[in-house]
């Protein structure tokens, strides 16, 4: 039998799929008899890309592949070849884009729109030369248009090919919609595919009974037939390495390799160990998969090393929704040890401390996503994140210590919020200058999984499939409905007034960090500052009075005024009066009573800041 696994766009072109790295391993290991082939179509769409449209770039791929998700556009291009007219809903795209992207991305969306027929017939064509028996999809984000019309176009072609899909978009209720309503997908695996795949490549071998197949959508007499999704999931041990072989022959001959610098994908865990206890109310990542599990510390080490040695990258992005935090003493202890010069990146909770942080660093991790979200309190605890906005800004403030990157959103919407939840942060971010921004203010949106979607009652009662499914699919609502993981919803939280001064004191944060600086040098009897950031017009500050530097030595951790008082004795009375000192001259943050300082760690900052910025403009 012969197996081909398709990864469709828009998969970043800079990594190798996980999923089909991952099957291709499971396969060989399982019917070595099978024989398995991997198609990067994604890969061929930049080629495409770069072909037909002058002067474009990476970029160009980037913004479908990470930037237009909530707007459709990647799924929408595809959707003339889905529906077999390069018409296809071309004025309701341009009603919905209006204002929404560059001029230069919706030519660019048009474009590929008109051309995206041609592009699948020819993907058709030279998968159907090699004659497979089964191709397997694997879908998320926007990979469903691309994927379904791939399918279509190669049932024309060869009539007795199956095809079958699976991944994030498949899961639950989604997956069988994709299967009732799409009929070139003659199986949709629902869940972990580890287990089922195999088993249904097995029984159709053998034309095999596939009603015990857990999760798997297959037909019955023409109707669409969902079996029930498994209640066991896998274990780490029945996640191999993945086989990434297929993607680094592909990139060996690829038109676009001036584009990017490829990186390699792993996962530790699966599920989400503060999920499991406090499901964030608004994140609906994991879908039907919430228990955490992770591998043994010494395989998944293993695995790093093998990964890098067979294809010599030592760039990671571990895909983990968050750390496992005992690895902080076996496998992030064991990197660092070894002396590797990886540079991973990871999804960490941003409570962690300093000292944890370094251990991170130490071991090549230097670059987190903290889910840092927000930077008051209660609108944190509207999402269940289970930390602080003072915590939020210490881990901002000792990452940058410590040279390490970190990606975060600023995220508003939330049913309870009020203005008095962001002016006051919005009036302190020019004392955070020097740390690092985030990417953007974005409203949050309806996920399915998430309690704001299974619980109405939280505050989003009212809700639509998202109107990009409209200029998508040629479906009624009811349906859209069974497909869709974004809905529109009205909007909650602070209003259009607040949203934009949030924003435009971002874009000042963004422009100004570049040439921002705040550091201490701790010298005993003195604490030493060093300033550069715009907002503030001093350069050098010393602390020499012993209260206040005990108290900025405290003010390491977030702490409130009367614990500070308590800790000062007799002379507690000055706190107020310093605090408010500091405050003018921009050293501490505070939220709901609690207070931290931003001052960073003088040693090398400069050095890492130029080395870290080299690295993003190389990225």
């Amino acid at each position: 039998m012969r197996v081909t696994l398709v990864s469709m766009p828009w998969a970043s072109i800079d990594a190798p799929s996980l999923a089909l790295g991952i099957l291709t391993s499971r396969l060989r290991e399982t019917l070595p008899e099978v024989d398995v082939e991997t198609h990067y179509v994604n890969i061929a769409c930049a080629e495409w890309m770069r072909s037909t449209l002058p002067g474009s770039s990476g970029d160009d791929y980037d913004f479908f592949a990470l930037r237009s998700y909530f707007k459709g556009c990647g799924d929408w291009v595809f959707s003339s070849a889905l529906h077999g007219t390069r018409e296809w809903n071309v004025e309701s795209f341009a009603e919905q884009m209006n204002g929404k992207i560059s001029p230069r991305d919706y030519d660019i969306c048009m474009r590929l729109h008109a051309g995206a027929p041609e592009f699948i017939d020819a993907q058709a064509a030279s998968i159907s030369a090699t004659k497979p028996d089964l191709v397997c999809f694997t879908s998320t984000v926007q990979q469903n248009v691309a994927s379904l019309a791939l399918a279509r176009r190669l049932k024309e072609i060869l009539p007795n090919v199956r095809c079958v899909m699976g991944g994030a978009n498949c899961d639950g209720d989604q997956g069988a919609g994709f299967h009732r309503m799409f009929e070139q997908m003659d199986f949709v695996v629902r869940g972990e595919g580890e287990r089922s795949f195999p088993e249904l490549v097995r029984r159709l071998m053998t034309d095999a009974d596939l009603t015990d197949i857990p999760g798997l959508c297959w037909r019955k007499g023409g109707e669409s037939v969902a079996n029930p999704m498994s209640d066991r999931l896998l274990t780490p041990a029945e996640i191999p390495a993945p086989d990434y072989d297929a993607y680094f022959s592909r990139i060996e001959t690829t038109s676009v390799a001036s584009w990017f610098e490829p990186r390699l994908v792993l996962e530790s865990a699966r599920g989400c160990w503060w999920g499991e206890k406090h499901h964030c109310t608004f994140c609906g990542l994991n879908g039907s998969m919430m228990t955490f599990r992770s591998k043994p510390p010494e395989v998944f080490t293993r695995e790093l090393e093998d990964l890098a040695r067979r294809h010599k990258v030592m760039d990671f992005l571990v895909v983990d929704n968050i750390l496992d935090m005992k690895y902080l003493n076996t496998a992030v202890r064991e990197i660092a040890e070894r002396g590797h010069d990886f540079r991973i990146h990871y999804e960490i909770k941003s409570n962690m401390k300093f000292h944890q942080l370094e251990q991170l660093r130490d071991a090549g991790i230097v670059s987190i996503q903290p889910g840092i979200e927000n930077l008051n309190a209660t609108v944190l605890r509207l999402m269940d994140k289970g930390v602080s906005g003072v915590q939020n800004v210490r881990m901002l403030r000792d990452a940058e210590s410590l040279c390490v990157s970190v990606s975060w959103n600023y995220l508003f919407g939330f049913p309870g919020e009020s203005a008095d939840h962001y002016l006051p942060v919005i009036a302190q971010l020019p004392r955070l200058h020097h740390l690092q921004p985030p990417g953007g203010a974005s409203r949050i949106a309806l996920e399915r999984f998430s309690p704001y979607f299974d619980r109405p009652e939280l505050g989003f009662a009212a809700r639509r499939p998202h109107r990009q499914y409209t200029m998508i699919y040629d479906l009624p609502e009811s349906d859209l409905h069974d497909i869709a993981y974004l809905f529109d919803t009205p909007d909650k939280g602070i209003e259009s007034t607040v949203v934009e001064a949030l924003e435009e004191a971002l874009v000042v944060w963004a422009q100004q960090h570049h040439s921002s600086t705040l550091t201490h040098q701790d010298v005993g009897e003195a604490i030493l500052l060093t300033n550069t950031r715009p907002g503030f017009d001093w350069h050098q500050v010393e602390l020499r009075a012993p209260e206040e530097v005990l108290l900025f030595r405290m003010l390491d951790q977030p702490r409130t005024e009367a614990a500070l008082r308590t800790a000062l004795g007799d002379a507690g009375a000055t706190v107020s009066k310093i605090l408010t000192e500091w405050q003018r001259l921009g050293l501490v943050f505070t939220d709901e009573g609690r207070h931290v300082h931003v001052a960073t760690t003088a040693e090398n900052q400069q050095l890492c800041r130029i080395t870290r910025h080299a690295e993003e403009a190389v990225a």
